[in-house]
């Protein structure tokens, strides 16, 4: 199986449909990444509350980021496993999506994450176990 993928954030039509705005911060030796997303209120439910799913995919992005940063862009993350905690609702503006590698072997990485507010209140964390492979450019 070969994978294609978009390096450039801003023009990723994925990224575009999660509302990115802009990476924050980009640290291969941390292994870890913060996105910024803005949360928009087509993407809400009742009472103005961002639907579950969004977030989800706003911290397996950032997870993902996290092990292409650390891998120097030659593997992609497939989820094996993901597993996210609900805090609190979000709602439309600005959040930012952090994501870290926990553990990187050769097939497999364990990586976390977490969506906060831009005041550092958070929101949601995440875990996955993810398998590694090739990038197709």
């Amino acid at each position: 199986m070969t994978e294609e993928a978009n390096l450039e954030p801003a023009t990723d039509p994925l990224m575009k449909t999660l509302g990115f705005v802009r990476m924050l911060e980009s640290d291969q030796g941390e292994d870890r990444v913060c996105v910024e997303f803005e949360a928009k209120r087509a993407q809400c439910h009742s009472g103005n509350i961002v639907q579950g799913g969004f977030v989800t995919g706003w911290i397996d992005s950032a997870m993902a980021h996290a092990v292409m940063i650390r891998t120097k862009y030659e593997l992609v993350p497939l989820s094996l496993e993901l597993k996210v905690a609900f805090y609190r609702a979000a709602h439309p503006g600005l959040v930012v999506a952090e994501g870290w590698v926990e553990l990187l072997g050769k097939r497999t990485a364990f990586v976390e994450g977490l969506l906060r507010t831009p005041e550092g209140e958070v929101i949601a964390k995440g875990t996955s176990t993810v398998t590694l492979k090739p990038i197709r450019r």
